[in-house]
Protein backbone atom coordinates (compact mmCIF):
# COMPACT_ATOMS: atom_id res chain seq x y z
CA UNK A 1 0.00 0.00 0.00
CA UNK A 2 1.20 3.70 -0.66
CA UNK A 3 0.55 5.87 1.78
CA UNK A 4 -0.95 8.88 0.28
CA UNK A 5 -0.67 12.53 2.00
CA UNK A 6 -3.04 15.42 1.73
CA UNK A 7 -1.73 19.09 2.80
CA UNK A 8 -3.93 21.47 3.38
CA UNK A 9 -3.48 24.94 4.64
CA UNK A 10 -6.25 27.93 5.69
CA UNK A 11 -6.19 31.44 3.95
CA UNK A 12 -3.70 32.59 5.97
CA UNK A 13 -0.66 30.38 4.93
CA UNK A 14 0.05 30.26 1.93
CA UNK A 15 0.58 26.56 1.02
CA UNK A 16 3.21 26.87 -1.45
CA UNK A 17 5.18 23.73 -3.38
CA UNK A 18 7.86 23.60 -1.19
CA UNK A 19 6.22 23.60 1.96
CA UNK A 20 3.70 20.76 0.55
CA UNK A 21 7.43 18.78 -0.32
CA UNK A 22 8.69 19.80 3.09
CA UNK A 23 5.39 18.39 4.84
CA UNK A 24 5.46 15.26 2.94
CA UNK A 25 8.70 14.67 3.83
CA UNK A 26 8.42 15.18 7.88
CA UNK A 27 5.26 12.94 7.50
CA UNK A 28 7.11 10.12 5.69
CA UNK A 29 10.04 10.02 7.32
CA UNK A 30 8.29 9.68 11.06
CA UNK A 31 5.22 7.35 9.80
CA UNK A 32 7.81 5.47 7.52
CA UNK A 33 7.18 2.54 10.34
CA UNK A 34 3.52 2.12 9.96
CA UNK A 35 3.09 3.09 5.99
CA UNK A 36 2.18 -0.48 5.06
CA UNK A 37 -0.95 0.49 7.28
CA UNK A 38 -1.53 3.38 6.37
CA UNK A 39 -3.47 4.41 3.67
CA UNK A 40 -3.54 8.27 3.93
CA UNK A 41 -2.53 10.80 6.53
CA UNK A 42 -4.29 13.96 5.66
CA UNK A 43 -2.44 17.26 7.27
CA UNK A 44 -4.02 20.33 8.12
CA UNK A 45 -2.30 23.71 9.30
CA UNK A 46 -4.27 27.11 10.26
CA UNK A 47 -2.99 30.09 11.88
CA UNK A 48 -5.29 30.23 15.45
CA UNK A 49 -4.17 34.00 15.75
CA UNK A 50 -3.10 36.84 13.90
CA UNK A 51 -1.50 39.58 16.41
CA UNK A 52 -2.46 43.34 15.05
CA UNK A 53 1.05 42.97 13.00
CA UNK A 54 0.18 40.82 10.64
CA UNK A 55 2.28 38.36 12.33
CA UNK A 56 1.06 34.37 12.82
CA UNK A 57 1.72 33.84 16.62
CA UNK A 58 -0.75 30.53 16.90
CA UNK A 59 -0.04 27.66 14.46
CA UNK A 60 -2.27 24.89 14.73
CA UNK A 61 -1.46 21.47 13.15
CA UNK A 62 -3.58 19.03 12.77
CA UNK A 63 -3.30 15.21 11.29
CA UNK A 64 -5.03 12.53 10.39
CA UNK A 65 -3.88 8.82 9.47
CA UNK A 66 -6.36 6.20 7.63
CA UNK A 67 -5.62 2.90 8.84
CA UNK A 68 -6.42 -0.56 7.58
CA UNK A 69 -9.35 -1.83 9.46
CA UNK A 70 -9.48 0.92 12.07
CA UNK A 71 -11.07 4.24 12.65
CA UNK A 72 -8.86 7.55 12.13
CA UNK A 73 -5.97 8.01 14.60
CA UNK A 74 -5.62 12.04 14.87
CA UNK A 75 -3.31 13.98 16.28
CA UNK A 76 -3.04 18.06 16.81
CA UNK A 77 -0.25 20.51 17.97
CA UNK A 78 -0.06 24.09 18.45
CA UNK A 79 3.03 25.96 18.34
CA UNK A 80 4.53 29.58 16.72
CA UNK A 81 6.12 28.39 13.93
CA UNK A 82 4.71 26.31 11.23
CA UNK A 83 7.88 23.22 11.96
CA UNK A 84 7.35 23.19 15.18
CA UNK A 85 3.30 22.57 14.82
CA UNK A 86 4.30 20.13 12.32
CA UNK A 87 7.19 18.20 14.18
CA UNK A 88 4.61 18.42 17.51
CA UNK A 89 1.64 16.57 15.80
CA UNK A 90 3.45 14.14 13.75
CA UNK A 91 5.69 12.80 16.47
CA UNK A 92 2.24 12.69 18.77
CA UNK A 93 0.51 10.65 16.04
CA UNK A 94 3.16 8.57 15.88
CA UNK A 95 3.31 7.71 19.25
CA UNK A 96 -0.42 7.10 18.90
CA UNK A 97 -0.28 4.99 15.84
CA UNK A 98 2.28 3.01 18.76
CA UNK A 99 0.03 2.26 20.63
CA UNK A 100 -2.52 1.85 18.69
CA UNK A 101 -1.22 -0.79 16.46
CA UNK A 102 0.66 -2.68 19.46
CA UNK A 103 -2.67 -3.16 21.06
CA UNK A 104 -3.63 -4.66 17.62
CA UNK A 105 -0.36 -7.00 17.22
CA UNK A 106 -0.90 -7.53 20.99
CA UNK A 107 -4.48 -9.02 20.66
CA UNK A 108 -4.11 -10.75 17.72
CA UNK A 109 -0.83 -12.22 19.30
CA UNK A 110 -3.09 -13.10 22.29
CA UNK A 111 -5.96 -14.92 19.95
CA UNK A 112 -3.31 -16.40 18.40
CA UNK A 113 -1.76 -18.06 21.26
CA UNK A 114 -4.96 -19.26 22.27
CA UNK A 115 -5.85 -20.67 19.18
CA UNK A 116 -2.70 -22.54 19.64
CA UNK A 117 -3.08 -23.71 23.09
CA UNK A 118 -6.25 -24.86 22.00
CA UNK A 119 -5.05 -26.99 19.10
CA UNK A 120 -2.61 -28.71 21.66
CA UNK A 121 -5.77 -29.79 23.38
CA UNK A 122 -7.21 -31.68 20.60
CA UNK A 123 -6.45 -35.24 19.99
CA UNK A 124 -5.06 -36.23 16.47
CA UNK A 125 -6.38 -39.23 15.53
Amino acid sequence: MIMEIQFNTDHTIEGSEAMGEYVDGVVRAELELFSDQISRVEVHIRNEHIDKNGDNDDIHCSLEARLEGSKPTAATHHATTLEDALTGAVGKLHRLLEHTLGRRYDRNKHQTETAISELKDIEIL
